[in-house]
């Protein structure tokens, strides 16, 4: 293979693209803040305006993942395995697919958080994102982790971050927990169909921290085998 080709390889890293990837992701998930606040003032206008700002950014993940998937490289040269890349990138876009999901239920029934728990459920929407967050640092690390060759300050800074991102994702799973008790106390002063609504856009927050915290899992798991 000539010099040119070889560098050609190498020139599809799909790292940056990656990066991109999940910056976009983690700009879904931070809509929501935005998109909520309005939901609480029955703004139903600007909620369904950032609605779509969430959406164009979640089409604009998508055609990443697109061309990541499309030129990732298949030849020998690839300094981290093709099938563990692939399968980040897929856990990356879930977090972007779940954020224009939970919008799109709540401004589709135009549904309301009741005002005794809305302080809780934004608090726990942030530190769902949060957790987003920590594994786009994470994943911010990783072409300056090629260069050092996988050893080093940048590795101990991977895994201070993916060790942050558990703990992180682990708070909110408390935080459901409080947020579903404190919801069951009033459900009973609520229409039954929304509360059903409610317990599902609850648990699909939580999945936002979830799916990142599997993007951990994936970058862990990459990392070992490089």
């Amino acid at each position: 293979m000539s010099m040119h080709s070889i560098l050609g390889v190498f020139a599809k890293s799909p790292i940056k693209p990656l990066q991109e990837h999940i910056t976009k992701v983690h700009q879904c998930a931070e809509h929501l803040v935005p998109f909520f606040k309005a939901v609480y003032a029955k703004d139903w206008k600007k909620a369904a305006n950032i609605r779509a700002e969430l959406a164009k950014l979640e089409r604009g993940a998508d055609k990443l993942k697109r061309e990541v998937r499309t030129n990732l490289p298949k030849g020998l040269f690839m300094p981290i395995d093709r099938t563990d890349l692939l399968s980040l990138i897929t856990q990356q876009d879930k977090i972007a697919n779940t954020a224009k999901d939970i919008s799109g239920r709540v401004l589709g029934r135009q549904l309301d958080i009741p005002s005794p728990i809305q302080k809780e459920f934004m608090e726990y929407l942030i530190r769902c994102i949060d957790t987003a967050g920590f594994a786009v640092k994470a994943i911010d690390e990783l072409d300056e982790l090629l260069e050092t060759g996988f050893q080093g300050k940048e590795l101990q800074i991977i895994d201070k971050l993916l060790t942050e991102l558990d703990t992180v994702e682990d708070t909110t799973d408390t935080m459901q927990i409080s947020l579903r008790h404190s919801l069951h106390g009033i459900e009973q002063d609520l229409n039954p169909v929304d509360v059903v609504f409610l317990y599902n856009i609850i648990e699909w927050v939580g999945d936002l921290a979830d799916f990142a915290e599997r993007v951990g899992d994936r970058l862990e798991l990459m990392l070992a085998r490089s």
